[in-house]
């Protein structure tokens, strides 16, 4: 299926013919850049790989990888968003997949031919592809989904980390400037620079390297302070949509309601086209496109609660709409907690990792979507103590409590469960560690169809359609 060039003209983005295109779509993550509550491991992705390699062995390891990221996006799984009434998939990457730190500017061609296959059963389903690389060397902001087991981002403070996403993107934009399935490149994910200083020359001196190679394609860049704060940029650069990011407060906080009460504030329509509103200013204010690249609530299995979370999604998509907004929901498939699609509760992996789910969530590990109700004991005299003796410590970028929960809970208890993890894998052959990452497969996964309906009745998708089998459960 053919699709056309896009590109960024004023308030929005069209294609050839000056025709404006919303982009209506997906994040793929949790595939080629990994992340904890997505596919149920602790810690960061680099973590879980070692102890997969550890208790698998070396062909275990790779059959179970290639089995993963072959069924995790496959070709019924593009039929499927096509469905929908979907255009648009955002595709996050590990640089780990093009580059090793021990040969750093030697790219693996490996890394390419996977984004290849993607990009291909996209443009099959007529769909677009933003290439999004969500993990950098030295990583760009401090926590687990750029990869980083610390909590500083130490991409702003060493050249030679900038260098080579530079020279990366040099060779993406190489690879693909002649194809218009990829609509555009979206550079570094949720980048968190503590200075303020870095961002800006950083993405001056990337946008011409870019442009050196492939002057067609549309930037997709991500605001500071997580794709919240667009400060750092002045007079926008050509072909260019910024990005934000819009997870409302009512969609994420336990015990919220929607419409009502979360952690203290009110929440209605109003507030959150709002706070809308004041993400997106900076693109209002220069006559760019908008474009939301993650947004999205975490489900919870209550109906009442995730009754809630559906009305929230749907006023966001209507005041998208009412904007112009392009946008990229977050995220395609999990396993249960915000997944379109997510994998069977009955499935030989989720089965097999079980208890290691239950103590995450007994601890909170997960910073996303984990609570730190078992663990208030501990938390509470932690957060009293930092609140009596340096209640004027507020660190970047979202404060006290935040940064305590990040060490505590998120690199603390979550590095001693990645052998917890590991030990799941004891004795597995490399059969069944292929037959294991095969619980991903669209066929075994199980649908949100609530979700599904929503965004069908808002795009006007069909029922089905796409040669999809009719949902198994949800």
């Amino acid at each position: 299926m053919s699709l056309q060039w896009i590109s960024a003209s004023g308030e929005r983005l069209v294609d050839e013919a000056g025709e404006p295109v919303t982009l209506a779509g997906v994040g793929l993550g949790g595939w080629l850049n990994m992340e904890n509550f997505v596919t149920g491991y602790p810690g960061t992705e680099s973590q879980q790989r070692k102890a997969l390699r550890r208790a698998l062995g070396e062909e275990g390891y790779q059959r179970y990888f290639d089995r993963f990221l072959t069924d995790f996006f496959d070709a019924a799984d593009a039929r499927y968003l096509a469905s929908l009434g979907l255009n648009s998939v955002r595709i996050p990457f590990n640089y780990r997949h093009f580059e090793d730190d021990d040969r750093p500017f030697a790219h693996k061609a490996e890394g390419f031919a996977w984004l290849d296959r993607v990009i291909g059963l996209c443009a099959g389903a007529g769909l677009y592809a933003i290439l999004d690389l969500h993990a950098v060397p030295g990583y760009q902001n401090q926590n687990w989904h750029s990869d980083n087991p610390t909590h500083w981002a130490s991409f702003w403070t060493h050249r030679h980390f900038q260098d080579r996403v530079v020279h990366l993107w040099e060779a993406l934009a190489d690879r693909y400037r002649d194809n218009p399935t990829v609509a555009g490149y979206n550079p570094v994910n949720e980048p968190a620079d503590a200075s303020g200083e870095v961002i800006g020359p950083f993405y001056a001196r990337l946008e011409r390297a870019i442009r050196a190679v492939d002057s067609r394609h549309v930037l997709f860049l991500d605001g500071n302070k997580y794709s919240t704060d667009f400060s750092a940029f002045a007079e926008p650069f050509a072909n260019t949509v910024y990005t934000a990011h819009d997870y409302a407060l009512p969609g994420m906080a336990a015990g919220s309601e929607y419409p009502g009460m979360a952690r203290g504030e009110y929440f209605d329509r109003e507030v959150v086209e709002e706070t809308f509103l004041r993400r997106t200013e900076f693109m209002r204010r220069t006559g760019t496109p908008i474009w939301i690249g993650e947004f999205g609530p975490v489900y919870t299995g209550d109906p009442a609660v995730d009754a809630s979370r559906l009305r929230l999604l749907r006023d966001q998509l209507d005041i998208y709409r009412a904007h112009g907004a392009s946008w990229a929901l977050w995220t395609y498939k999990d396993i249960g907690l915000q997944g379109l699609v997510y994998a069977d509760p009955q499935s030989p992996y989720l089965r097999r990792i079980g208890p290691v789910l239950e103590k995450k969530a007994r601890l909170g590990v997960d910073s996303w979507g984990g609570v730190d109700t078992g663990i208030r004991d501990v938390m509470g005299p932690i957060e009293e103590l930092f609140a009596r003796e340096f209640p004027d410590f507020q660190p970047y970028p979202w404060g006290r409590r935040a940064w305590v929960n990040l060490l505590v809970r998120h690199i603390l208890l979550a590095e001693p469960m990645v052998g917890d993890f590991e030990r799941c894998f004891a004795g597995v052959t490399p059969d069944e560690a292929a037959e294991l990452a095969g619980s991903f497969a669209f066929d075994r996964c199980v649908r949100r169809t609530p979700l599904a309906l929503a965004l069908r009745e808002h795009l006007g998708g069909s029922a089905a359609g796409g040669g999809v089998s009719p949902d198994r459960r949800g």
